[in-house]
């Protein structure tokens, strides 16, 4: 599945992206540089709905900021790779190394001093991956210890997917370094994350559930991502995780309960790779079904596009810093913050009162709100005309998207 990377930003600007999440005034007194604050674990189910955020590329949004809009405590920080020119070493995209690290371990001293924390991802789609080039299980869990050293981590996810999971050497050194990890960092949370199909996962990702079965491992939970794959909204997601559950039972043995509690779902927010569109009302649809069934986890792609283009519609184009339907800043983190268990913030109410219908009024039909959503055959007056909307909309106002445009004019009031 593909993850929009850098947009020109890049590992060389790590400090621009410091600055921009705004790291340097929240380092504890008297850290050394790359330091990072120590932080007790947070219950899992933070670590489960952890939503991931490129740090150091796709304008990295400010994660403390993010944390007071929302109340998000966790972040899923990607991505760990193997160095661009070969070796078994961390790195950051391939080409920051861990060990020498500074940019990245501000970012997480940020998130800890306001009492949240981190997972890391490794893998993710394209780059090298460490599982290719390390030369057994041994020492890729030899290299993935360096990270969660470096960082404390409580958490760690592994993002198997193109064209490392088509790798049977390659995921057989992932998953052995999984079990590694989870018998030498006892409590830690793992997850393992792959390819989502109609079918719950292909055939690359079913032979990845037999890698962990056969060499006994079995992680928090495994996670698919139904998105570019032919998806349309939230009742196809949802099918393909049913059929996942199936699959997880066939595979290990599970009921369906055990299932669901070892199944995650990575969403991408907005519109995605292929053209598919998940809107705020979809993450509604799975997290209800994801809570209904006793998922173990709820996670999307990305934070850095968890804010509203210009225009909204990215002109029909997927972005990696901005989502492509109409939303509010961090709408879609707040399906993570509930999946959590808690709360987000109320966002408080307009210090003006709403505009008016200019022109005449309709009786019985209220006002258009630029904050409200409204879907096909909802009505609204605005301008002296009585409109209604032919599909899912927000922030349109009528009279200004054309004959085309969401809005049918039914006649003046």
């Amino acid at each position: 599945m593909k993850r929009p990377k850098a947009l020109g930003s890049g590992l060389a600007a790590a400090a621009l992206a410091v600055a921009a999440i705004g790291t340097a005034t929240a380092l504890g007194a008297g850290q050394a540089s790359g330091a990072t604050a120590s932080a007790a674990a947070l219950s899992s189910q933070w670590y489960a709905a952890a939503p991931y955020l490129m740090p150091l590329d796709n304008d990295p949004p400010s994660a403390t900021a993010i944390m007071d809009a929302t109340g998000l405590k966790a972040f899923q920080l990607a991505f760990v790779l193997a160095p661009n020119g070969g070796g078994c070493s961390p790195t950051w995209g391939g080409t920051g190394a861990v060990s020498s690290d500074t940019a990245v371990a501000g970012v997480i001293s940020a998130i800890r001093a306001k009492g949240g924390d981190v997972s890391v991802s490794i893998g993710g789609y394209g780059g090298t991956k460490l599982g290719q080039t390390c030369s057994d299980p041994a020492s890729t869990a030899a290299a993935y210890q360096q990270v969660i050293d470096k960082y404390q981590l409580h958490a760690i996810d592994f993002d198997l997917e193109e064209p490392e999971y088509e790798n049977s050497a390659a995921v057989h050194n992932e998953i052995g370094a999984a079990k590694i990890l989870q018998q030498d960092n006892p409590g830690l949370y793992i997850s393992v994350t792959t390819a989502g199909t109609a079918a719950g996962t292909g055939w690359f990702g079913q032979q990845m559930l037999n890698e962990a079965k056969s060499q006994g491992f079995t992680p928090n939970n495994f996670s698919i991502m139904p998105f570019d794959g032919g998806f349309n909204g939230a009742a196809s997601q949802t099918a393909a995780l049913t059929a996942f559950n199936g699959l997880l039972r066939s595979t290990f043995g599970w009921d369906t309960a055990t299932a669901y509690a070892h199944e995650g779902f990575s969403g991408m927010n907005g519109r995605s790779d292929s053209g598919e569109y998940f809107y705020q009302s979809d993450f509604q649809t799975v997290l209800d079904y994801a809570t209904g069934h006793g998922m173990g986890r709820f996670t999307f792609w990305s934070l850095n596009r968890d804010r509203q283009c210009n225009p909204p519609d990215n002109n029909g184009t997927t972005s990696g810093t901005c989502s492509s339907v109409p939303q509010a800043a961090w709408d879609f983190a707040k399906f993570s913050v509930r999946f959590a268990g808690a709360t987000p913030p109320v966002t408080p109410p307009p210090t003006t009162p709403p505009p008016t219908s200019p022109g005449g009024s309709c009786a019985g039909v209220a006002d258009w709100s630029a904050s409200a959503v409204y879907v096909g055959g909802n009505e609204v007056q605005w301008g002296g005309h009585k409109w209604k909307a032919k599909w899912w909309t927000t922030n349109e106002e009528p009279g200004t998207t054309g004959e085309w445009g969401v809005w049918q004019d039914e006649g003046p009031c």
